[in-house]
Formats: C-alpha cells, structure tokens, sequence
C-alpha cells in the first residue's frame, strides 16, 4: 500500500477521502490549518508542508477556499511535491471551471493548468455541485422570508460520498491526465430543489425566481456548469435530504 497525503482532509470531500483510502490500507496523512501533526496553511508553505509531503507517493489535493489563494497554495504544494519526489498528484476541479466566468471557477482552472504543467504525475477529476453545497446555500437563503433564486438556472447535484470514492480510486492508481467528469443524477431547476429542502425541513417560505445579469449568469443559465453527458451519480437530492434528516 501507499503513503498518501490528503489535503483539506478534514473538510466535507477530504475526510471522506481519508476515510476511504485507510479502510483500503492505504497510510494516509491529513494535512488542513487546524489539524496536527501536519496543520499547515498551504497559502504559506514552509517547513510543515515540506514535513507533510516527505516520503508521500500520492497527494489527493482538496483543500480550497471562498476567500482566495487557492492559486498560492497550489504553487506551493506543487514546489513542495517536486522537491521531495512525490509521483502523483490527485486534483478535484468542478465542471466548467474552462466555460464560466466566476472568479472562483476561473481560479480553479489556473489551478488546473499549474498542475497540467507541473511536471508531475497528475489527475483531474471534475465533478458537479455537491448536495451539501445546496443546503448551504439554502439554508442561508431561508433566514429571509422569501427566498431569491437566481432565474432559469438549474443544477445537477453529486452525491459527495460517490466523489469520494472515485477520488480514493483514482489516488490508488497511476496518473491518468484529466478523466471523465462525474456528475449527479438529475440535472433540476433551482426551484425544484429549492422546494424539496423546504419540504424535507418543513420549512416555509415563498419562492420568488429574479432574472441576474453579466457573463458568468449567463452561462450558468446555459448550462456551463452541467454534464448531461456524464450523469453517472447515483444519489439524489431527495434521498441526500432524507438521510441527513435522519
């Protein structure tokens, strides 16, 4: 088995990954900010970062942020993995990060090239919304009585679960370049989720749709982000909500 390293281990998808990997045999580290021994901002680098990849075969890079840098830390890690030999890099990137112009999107595609051109052995895997990510959003949305979605959008939801076990597969296995995109089951109307929350927490609220503007809208509601042609998630919305209910 291998030594393999698990950035933002501890976050949604990383400690689902982790999980995976050691029921699999597999040594795995979990570097994140807060997580010791390798608690390291990968923003910053230096010698924690350096101790976390020492003798490290494959690194599963999922630790990102909504605050920047994820460009730095990308930089820093891929330095890191070189100087000490580490023979693949694992990425998780979100499906059309290369068609729609959202600053974070557009970050996630330099992060993509850095590592395409890294001189490493490296993976890609992009993948859709997790179902986790729309209760976020929705659950922000509900403080207010009246919930605003943006109009003639939809989203094709991925069970995280699902994510993680293709990540653990890919990370057992050699580079393999950029690979198919997963997506979830269902491509849905913001609304049609947006209701399915409202009845699985029995919440409330009334549903208004508001038209939005600028490039990055546009292609949202062309469905940039979406993979119709890679529906390969089993899970849904509905069964994703039931179960957290529970």
């Amino acid at each position: 088995m291998t030594t393999i390293l698990v950035t933002g281990g501890t976050g949604t998808l990383g400690r689902l990954v982790t999980e995976r990997l050691r029921a699999e045999g597999h040594e795995v580290r979990v570097l994140s900010r807060h997580s010791r021994p390798y608690a390291v901002d990968l923003r910053e680098g230096g010698a924690g970062l350096e101790a976390a990849v020492a003798g490290v075969d494959t690194i599963v890079h999922c630790a990102t942020t909504q605050t920047g840098g994820d460009d730095k830390a990308a930089r820093n890690l891929i330095a890191a993995a070189r100087r000490a030999g580490v023979g693949h890099l694992v990425h998780i990137s979100i499906v059309g990060v290369d068609r729609v112009p959202y600053p974070y999107y557009r970050t996630k595609f330099a992060v993509e090239k850095l590592i395409e051109e890294s001189g490493l052995g490296w993976t890609v895997l992009r993948t859709t919304q997790f179902h986790d990510l729309l209760v976020m959003v929705f659950e922000a949305l509900a403080k207010l009585p009246v919930m605003l979605l943006p109009a003639r959008v939809s989203d094709q939801p991925v069970e995280v679960a699902e994510v993680a076990a293709r990540l653990a597969e890919l990370a057992a296995g050699a580079p393999a370049g950029r690979v198919e995109d997963m997506g979830g089951p269902d491509i849905r109307t913001f609304e049609s989720l947006t209701r399915a929350y409202l009845k699985a927490t029995g919440r409330r609220r009334a549903v208004v749709n508001v038209p939005l503007w600028g490039k990055a809208y546009r292609r949202f509601r062309s469905g940039g982000h979406l993979v119709p042609e890679h529906a390969v998630g089993k899970g849904t919305f509905e069964e994703y909500l039931a179960r957290r209910r529970g």
